[in-house]
């Protein structure tokens, strides 16, 4: 975890990096998440993140103005099993430019639409 110095009595927010040191690409994930009508369902955009350490379900929470806040998900809890992600990522055709990352399959979008729609 990073360390965090204190500035005038107050602890600023942490700067979440990866483990190389680079920052994600935020603000490009958000600019495809918001091409893709189905990635939208209730107030929050879904969509996968692929990594060496597996796939996992994400979501991007508007925090009010410029702010965006990207969380992972507990898909269990969502009723999406590990075999629906990795479906997503497996049937998906390229649609994203970020590598590593993918849309919500019709499946998903289905599953979450019934809880937040």
């Amino acid at each position: 975890m990073p360390k965090v110095k204190k500035i005038t009595g107050l602890a600023p927010l942490p700067q979440y990096i990866m483990p190389d040191e680079s920052e994600p690409e935020y603000e490009q994930i958000l600019e495809q998440v918001q091409d893709y009508r189905q990635s939208l369902i209730g107030a929050s955009y879904y969509y996968i993140k692929a990594g060496d350490e597996g796939c996992c379900l994400c979501r991007i929470v508007h925090g009010g103005g410029k702010v965006f806040f990207h969380e992972l998900v507990d898909h269990d809890k969502h009723g999406i099993s590990d075999e629906d992600i990795e479906d997503s990522v497996r049937l998906d055709t390229g649609s994203f430019s970020v590598p590593g990352y993918y849309p919500i399959s019709p499946l998903i979008e289905q599953k979450l639409r019934i809880l937040y729609d």
